[in-house]
């Protein structure tokens, strides 16, 4: 079957064991990060977003513009910019690099990060604006004539673009709450989970298809990989990574409230049952982080992470966003990873 790889990008090399240096924004790591990407076999790299983050279309056009077949995928919170705004601005960008721009529907964030830019509701409310947000959105990308809107957060009159997607712009959207689950149910062309163990991904699965009554729609898991020539080896920088995690737990842990937010509380309560859960899903950094984010790995040799991968493929997931620990030398190491993963998936049989 065809997979869809996608890695990450950012305007400066950080993680959880590698403290940020230098300006916020290095242009030529930025390109580098992207090359990299290319050339291990990547489809596409996640932009993400924050309150404090730097402006992602500008990054997004500086991906596009350093490569020549890699696409972004380009996080967006509904909310600060107009739906029909937000419409053009990802037409215009698919009008200069054909195909290879997607939105990622953030709609949640932690209250603190949200009311960093001066949104002060809550996320039931939140969800609702996406909703209406997301209709505005594919009306304009879609209409060829003038529309109107009525919705609870949008009105338009008479809204109408001069530029269109040639091809479409997927959406792709997160979230693991029951508003989440209704809003991108009927949305999202792909429905992004965070690494929960097989079952806990097979049910959320269920629960998106039906809440998509039927529409077709896609799914991605995010992980974080830790392989190497042999499973020992995997595991002792694995050790390695947590132990780094631990000494700087406290310069990041705070920086976003994971309690309310209920993937975290997914991987929290995975972390629970088990530090190694599925053979080789490890827990250790999402408990020690507090599942702030994507933070679940599998450990193992190349052939045994990429068997684990392909797990999640037998569930129906068809995208699998994988960074590392390393952001640049992980980017490039997964070349072989996701070699093997596309070699193998030829024989792999979707709900076997």
């Amino acid at each position: 079957m065809t997979l869809e790889f996608i890695g990450y990008a950012a305007g400066r090399q950080a993680s959880e064991i590698i403290a940020p240096e230098g300006p916020i924004i290095q242009p030529g790591y930025l390109r580098e990060v992207a090359r990299t990407h290319e050339e291990a076999g990547f489809d596409r790299v996640l932009i993400a977003q924050s309150a404090s983050s730097p402006d992602g279309f500008v990054l997004a056009d500086q991906v596009l513009a350093a490569t020549e077949r890699l696409g972004v995928l380009l996080a967006h919170r509904p909310g600060f910019v107009a739906p029909t705004q937000l419409a053009r601005k990802f037409a215009t960008l698919d009008a200069f690099h054909p195909g290879r721009i997607a939105l990622h529907v953030i709609t949640g964030g932690d209250d603190a990060d949200q009311a960093r830019d001066g949104d002060f509701t809550d996320k039931p409310t939140r969800y609702r604006r996406t909703d209406d947000f997301l209709s505005v959105v594919r009306r304009t990308w879609d209409s060829a004539e003038p529309f109107d809107h009525e919705g609870e957060f949008y009105r338009v009159r008479g809204g109408l673009s001069d530029v269109h997607p040639a091809g479409g712009i997927p959406v792709y959207f997160g979230g693991a709450s029951a508003d989440a689950i209704r809003v991108g149910g009927k949305h999202a062309d792909v429905y992004a989970f965070w690494g929960e163990p097989l079952a806990g991904i097979a049910e959320r699965i269920e629960q998106v298809r039906a809440a998509a009554g039927g529409r077709d729609i896609a799914f991605s898991v995010s992980l974080r990989p830790i392989p190497a020539a042999t499973e020992a080896e995997a595991w002792e920088r694995a050790r390695e990574i947590l132990r780094l995690t631990q000494d700087r737990v406290g310069e990041f842990k705070g920086r976003r409230d994971s309690s309310e937010a209920v993937g975290s509380q997914r991987l929290l309560e995975a972390a629970a049952t088990g530090e190694v859960v599925d053979e080789r899903l490890w827990t250790a950094v999402a408990k020690t982080t507090g599942a702030a984010g994507n933070s679940t790995a599998l450990v193992g040799s190349y052939e045994q992470v990429a068997d684990s991968l392909l797990d999640y493929v037998r569930l129906g997931v068809g995208t699998l966003l994988i960074r590392g620990f390393s952001p640049l030398a992980d980017a490039r190491d997964y070349g072989t990873l996701v070699k093997l993963v596309r070699e193998r998936a030829a024989a792999v049989t979707v709900g076997a």
